[in-house]
């Protein structure tokens, strides 16, 4: 029996994907050789890598003056990205709610004036700071947010206004709820936790944004040389594209993106709802801010949080560990966890807390 997955990434595939990509690791489309060992030159590789593209500008109705890039290196390797192919004028703001967000702006400081001009630290990234309030500076290239934050739990309800381009890491929460593409000057995601297994990175840019890099940006790390290349300059992460046009066919089969938010926002309310309804068990994001992809808890102390993650594995619920900065549990629903998934951890909640109240 399948175990279900609430780990914050790699996390969850769905089972009929991975039914598909079990056949096509003999055969795949009629080549007679394995996904994993076909060239990228292929016809029928570059042809996946046009529809991966196609599907992506189609559910989040991204328009033709964006590029639709699929690179190597994780969106880690984008915080170097950013400012290599963006900070011409050595200036930007960023916006730090959580471990991410901190490392993309402690990436920029390489690279020129970054600052910090919001934090939610103070109180341990448990929300969002009010965007109205936020000291923008003028003369920036860009502004960068993290949208969800995948340890501790919280997420951009509304985003930002901003005179320079907006730029977002949407790794934990891509495709899970609708946006408009039109508001970032670049979007990026490592696909690891709704897309694809780990290994591919989209990157989503307005084209006019990345015509000239930093001359010290190396050349796999230019937007626009892959753009120009289809995202076939190099040897490019050949079967996590592949598993993430699978994906993408699936959400579009299944009504899209709203649909998938609708689902989405109903696991979490289930899981919220609960927790809430608890006198065990404590979330401590505030209310507005929860992300509906990542959901931390605890239970009333440290030796309780162990023997509920030993517990829940026993019952086939694994990767609930917190991350090591906040401890606790954590339950990660992305896209891909089915409400039943859901509703097996809440009743192995309940149990546990009858258990040890």
């Amino acid at each position: 029996m399948r175990a279900y997955n609430f780990s914050a990434g790699p996390s969850t595939l769905p089972l009929d994907v991975l039914e598909e990509a079990k056949r096509d690791l003999l055969d795949f489309s009629g080549t007679g050789m394995s996904v994993t060992e076909i060239s990228h030159r292929n016809k029928a590789f570059s042809a996946l890598v046009e529809e991966a593209e196609q599907l992506m500008r189609e559910l989040l109705h991204i328009p033709n003056n964006y590029a639709v890039i699929f690179v190597q290196g994780g969106a880690s390797t984008q915080f170097a990205a950013v400012p290599l192919n963006l900070m011409h004028n050595r200036k930007a703001d960023y916006l730090v709610t959580g471990n991410f967000a901190k490392k993309a702006y402690e990436e920029g400081k390489i690279y020129g004036d970054a600052v910090a001009v919001a934090s939610s630290a103070d109180q341990t990234y448990t929300y969002i700071p009010d965007l109205s309030a936020v000291p923008f500076r003028d003369g920036t290239d860009y502004v960068h947010i993290c949208s969800n934050n995948t340890i501790f739990g919280t997420r951009y309800v509304e985003f930002p206004d901003t005179k320079a381009p907006l730029v977002a890491d949407m790794s934990s929460e891509i495709l899970s709820r609708e946006i408009d593409v039109n508001r970032f000057g670049v979007i990026y995601a490592g696909a690891q936790k709704n897309l694809a297994p780990a290994g591919v990175t989209i990157v989503i840019a307005d084209r006019a944004l990345i015509q000239n890099p930093l001359p010290a940006c190396p050349t796999m790390l230019q937007w626009k040389v892959q753009d120009e290349n289809k995202s076939l300059y190099n040897t490019p992460p050949c079967f996590p594209i592949y598993i993430a046009t699978l994906v993408l066919r699936k959400l579009k089969a299944n009504g899209g993106i709203k649909a998938m938010n609708e689902i989405n926002e109903f696991k979490a309310g289930l899981l919220y709802d609960f927790i809430d309804n608890s006198s065990f068990y404590t979330n401590k994001v505030v209310k507005k801010y929860r992300s509906i992809m990542n959901v931390p808890f605890t239970t009333p102390n440290a030796e309780l949080d162990d023997a509920f993650i030993k517990g829940a594995a026993k019952e086939g619920l694994v990767s609930l560990k917190g991350h090591r900065l906040v401890g606790g549990m954590r339950a990660s629903i992305y896209n891909a966890m089915p409400v039943e998934g859901v509703k097996s951890l809440i009743d192995y909640m309940k149990k546990f807390e009858r258990e040890n109240a």
